[in-house]
């Protein structure tokens, strides 16, 4: 039996930093190919949604839509996120050579509309359910996105007052 190919979020932003942005199907070919040079079996869905649950990887549309879903939509674009410190997986440098993928530039303004937006509905839901755990997590984040310029000391009071 093949282990499967192990990778923390960090290495995922790393390949997507290799390429400045990836769609969801390419990072999945990535994956496959980092997984078929070492062996292993490529990881499944759950280390990508890890890495945008984290703010490891942000998740926006080059049109600006901010409400529609992360999931299946395949114009999408990742990018690198506020809580990333990208690595590169073993075999990861050979990738843009052995993958056809289009060279994009981010809107940073896109990726910071829509890292704010899905930030201020984690927050909401953290403080709706009083759940410290996240609560803690989230305010690590807030330092993050303050960090890449977005003012977060009005969602980190509300995180706050959840602890108090």
């Amino acid at each position: 039996m093949t282990e499967s190919l192990d990778l923390d979020p960090d290495d995922l932003a790393g390949v997507v930093d290799l390429f400045g942005t990836l769609t969801r199907d390419e990072l999945d070919r990535a994956l496959e190919e980092l997984a078929y040079k070492q062996g292993a079996e490529p990881p499944g869905p759950a280390v990508v949604e890890l890495a945008l649950q984290r703010y490891v990887l942000v998740a926006y549309d080059p049109e600006g839509d901010v409400d529609s879903p992360l999931d299946d939509d395949p114009d999408r674009l990742l990018v690198p996120g506020p809580s990333a410190f990208p690595s590169l997986p073993e075999g990861a440098a050979d990738l843009p050579h052995i993958m056809d993928v289009p060279t994009r530039i981010a809107d940073r303004e896109a990726v910071e509309r829509a890292a704010e937006a899905r930030f201020r509905g984690d927050v909401a839901r953290a403080v709706a359910d009083e759940d410290e755990q996240l609560v803690r997590r989230l305010l690590d984040v807030s330092y993050d996105l303050d960090a890449w310029g977005l003012e977060m000391a009005d969602l980190r009071g509300r995180l706050d007052a959840v602890l108090d």
